[in-house]
């Protein structure tokens, strides 16, 4: 760090330390209303909620009626649930109210500090979410926090299904209608881009955004912030060389015939590989452009086997890929790899290949939130992350004293050589706890080596809960059998897990609950989240982490010496059984360094994504701002709007024209303005041949009869202007749908420009640009192709329009 970054950093803390104080203060205002609402019978309690929005109605500022309506909210909570929150828990809802992030460790009591600011927020109508980590937390909290605020007379809803529930069964007009939803960042997501997609403004039931408060805030904001939520639907023609590729693959052998990069991150064909593949084939040049489509599928392929890794990145379960989420190994259900990555691991995994489709709406997390007006969250881990919050999204880190000192012991980790090194010394350690009935929370990188462990277990004779991606149906029950005396629980990360665990009678007296992790995640904040499992609310606890060499992180991430020195260590023979431990004081900082390398390329990496996203967000709003005009516009401004874009229709292909042909004429008015037309018309009309204007003129004028025409078949104003309406909506859509599909294709050729010197931003500002004019004059020629082209047809027996679009 510099000089003049010490000093920023030192200013910060005391503007923070300042602010605290701010936060304290107004937190003992609301402990001293506390009486006064404390001597209110239920139903004068109850009616604060009115009197609250009349005062909102009225005109006074929401801030200003913190103070009473937590201290409405505190009574509440005591009355209807028996908790009343802690010093600590007001003051990082004050906290939350001001615009930060709260970090408070966990078991601190997150869940009932968030029924203040969402109570607050919540007096001023729908638009306020509560975004927790998965389904299983937004309904158990909805169902629970849910009591307070129906009882004081506020509408609340959980906006996830339950218990396996179709989404489709969700009532989204009653869930959005509320005046405060529970859900999860996945759920809202895709919801505002169906919301976006509605035909009239009756299908659409998302309030106007006003405030969100997001519960892990850091795995949603900066684990999961380069992941965009993708609507599929259109589909691409079917390729048939999906499974030939993986077979062409399976031959290959790797450093002759490809290569990879030494984090394994990346992989390449090498000229020798090419030629094979050539020869394979049959095809005389595999790079010719001729053979891009089969090279794209190997490449496809070639990823598939080398970087994706069945039980760490996805899981194989009834025939079907599912993805895996990677900040706690749950699945993604419905979410796919793009560009046909996902079809290459089907074919890899010899299961159905499921249609590529294009993607037809698509957000990131941090587009999502920045839409919000007023935004906070919670956690245990951020302010290793400070600096981040700040800078992308405009939040500050609040640190929240504990309510009881925390006196976890974190023990520094042990590091082997081997993987298997590693699996045999945490089994002692296991074995040990077991013994004096010690509950063990052992937490690995992914769902194969969670597997192992619980293999390696059985074989001990150790009893125990296994909690990943195929048990995720049990987690509430394990979870709560975590804490108690002899439990032992192998789980994959558990950002967003563990908050239930409770610990059994006498296991203070044992030494708590202990964690041990068996691998170092990207980010230290992750394995501080794991740490939080033990230790809550002045309980006894204990962590540590034991890792290898072979850990992926290491492997992906840390300097060369480290795989030379895992590669000689390798080929010497061990002397003893005894597990090889690091001590020297060249792998005493090892992991930290590595880990903030780690977390300084994925820091890197968010950065760009929200860069593309920003030129995708610009063209985003402006679509879905059309779409509500569109929806909203009167009979004579649909009028005003088709007929700029009949224009802009003839416009565009009068342009792109150097010399008119009769028969290339004809063919463009009879696929896009009347199917009648006869081309010994054009013909005898031949002057419009020989300029630009007197073509514009005369497809300008059949454009205006033809419209005219279709006016005729349906005389009523308001039946024609709803098929206009529609007209409108399905051309935009489709053509934004293109366009769609391009931005997502185009951050990958982009970021290949770097290679050449060429700034990928830039270039892909560029081109969105360039591929937005395309999209929009694409729109007017669908819009003029549905609009002149569909045959309208009036139903004799209840008078309604029938349409069938070409």
């Amino acid at each position: 760090m510099s000089f003049f970054q010490q000093i920023v950093e030192a200013f910060l803390i005391k503007l923070l330390g300042g602010t605290l104080r701010k936060y304290q203060r107004i937190t003992k205002k609301i402990l001293a209303q506390l009486p006064k609402y404390q001597k209110m019978s239920d139903d004068e309690l109850k009616a604060q909620t009115d009197v609250f929005r009349q005062q909102l109605a009225a005109g006074v500022d929401l801030m200003a009626l913190m103070v009473p309506a937590y201290a409405v909210v505190v009574e509440a909570d005591t009355r209807v649930l028996g908790m009343t929150p802690y010093d600590t828990q007001i003051l990082g809802a004050v906290a939350m109210q001001y615009g930060n992030v709260a970090e408070m460790r966990t078991g601190e009591g997150k869940t009932l500090m968030a029924t203040m600011p969402m109570y607050l927020n919540g007096l001023s109508g729908p638009g306020n979410f509560l975004i927790t980590a998965n389904e299983y937390l937004a309904n158990r909290d909805a169902r629970q926090m849910g009591r307070v605020y129906s009882w004081l007379g506020l509408t609340i809803m959980a906006g996830t299904s339950e218990n396996g529930e179709d989404d489709d069964d969700r009532d989204k007009s009653a869930i959005y209608a509320a005046d405060v939803v529970y859900t999860t960042n996945s759920a809202l997501g895709f919801d505002y881009l169906i919301d976006n997609l509605a035909a009239t403004q009756a299908d659409k039931y998302i309030q106007p955004f006003h405030f969100a408060l997001l519960d892990e805030i850091d795995a949603v904001l900066l684990d999961m912030a380069q992941m965009p939520l993708i609507i599929s639907g259109a589909p691409r023609v079917q390729s048939n060389l999906y499974q030939m590729s993986d077979d062409a693959i399976q031959l290959l052998t790797e450093d002759e015939d490809f290569e990879r990069s030494e984090d394994t991150k990346k992989v390449w064909f090498t000229p020798q590989g090419i030629d094979f593949l050539a020869h394979f084939f049959a095809v005389s040049k595999l790079l010719d452009k001729t053979e891009s489509d089969l090279y794209r599928h190997l490449v496809l392929a070639l990823k598939a086997h080398y970087l994706y890794t069945r039980n760490r990145d996805y899981v194989v379960e009834d025939g079907e890929v599912s993805l895996l989420d990677v900040t706690n190994g749950r699945k993604l259900p419905g979410m796919k790899l793009e560009s046909g990555l996902h079809q290459a691991i089907e074919a890899k995994e010899h299961v159905k290949i499921t249609p590529e489709t294009r993607a037809m709406a698509s957000i990131t997390y941090q587009n999502l939130f920045r839409m919000f007006p007023h935004l906070c969250g919670m956690t245990g881990t951020a302010k290793t992350d400070a600096e981040e919050f700040r800078e992308t999204y405009n939040l500050d880190v609040v640190v929240i004293p504990t309510h009881k000192p925390m006196i976890r012991t974190d023990k520094p980790d042990k590091l082997f050589v081997t993987t298997e090194e590693k699996v045999y010394a945490s089994l002692d350690i296991v074995q040990a706890a077991h013994k004096k009935r010690q509950p063990v929370l052992l937490e690995t990188g992914s769902v194969s080596m969670s597997n192992l462990y619980s293999r390696v277990l059985l074989q001990a004779g150790i009893p125990h809960n296994l909690l990943n991606a195929r048990s995720a149906a049990k987690e509430a029950q394990i979870v709560a059998e975590a804490g108690q005396p002899g439990a032992i629980t192998v789980a994959t990360s558990m950002a967003g897990r563990g908050t239930d665990i409770r610990l059994g009678k006498g296991v203070d007296e044992v030494g708590g609950l202990l964690v041990l992790g068996t691998e170092r995640m990207n980010s230290e904040r992750v394995d501080n989240q794991l740490r939080g499992r033990a230790g809550r609310q002045g309980h006894p606890g204990k962590s540590v982490f034991y890792v290898s060499l072979e850990d992926r992180i290491l492997v992906e991430h840390a300097p060369k010496w480290v795989a030379r020195y895992r590669r000689k260590a390798a080929r010497k023979e061990k002397d003893s059984d005894t597990p090889r431990v690091l001590h020297k004081r060249r792998f005493r900082y090892l992991l930290h360094k590595t880990q903030m390398s780690a977390q300084n390329q994925e820091r890197s990496g968010r950065f760009q994504t929200l860069q593309f996203d920003e030129v995708f967000r610009v063209q985003r709003e402006s679509i879905y701002n059309t779409r509500n005009r569109i929806m909203q516009m009167d009979a004579d401004d649909l009028d005003q709007i088709i007929e700029e874009l009949l224009t802009t229709a003839v416009d565009a292909y009068v342009a792109k024209r150097s010399e008119h042909n009769a028969d290339e004429v004809a063919d463009f008015v009879i696929n896009h303005i009347d199917y009648g037309f006869a081309i010994h018309r054009l013909i005898a009309e031949r002057e419009v041949t020989y300029s630009h204007s007197a073509l514009r003129q005369y497809l300008e004028k059949l454009v205006i009869t033809q419209f005219k025409l279709q006016h005729k078949q349906v005389p009523s104003p308001t039946q024609f202007a709803y098929f206009e309406r529609l007209a409108l909506l399905k051309s935009l859509d489709n053509a934004w749908i293109e366009q769609v599909d391009s931005l997502q294709q185009l951050k990958g050729i982009v970021t290949d420009r770097s290679r050449g010197q060429r700034d990928p931003i830039y270039e892909y500002q560029k081109e969105a640009r360039r591929s937005f004019r395309t999209m929009r004059a694409d729109f007017a020629l669908r819009a003029m192709t549905l609009l002149l082209l569909s045959q309208l047809q009036i139903n004799p027996k209840d008078g309604t329009v029938e349409v069938v679009y070409p």
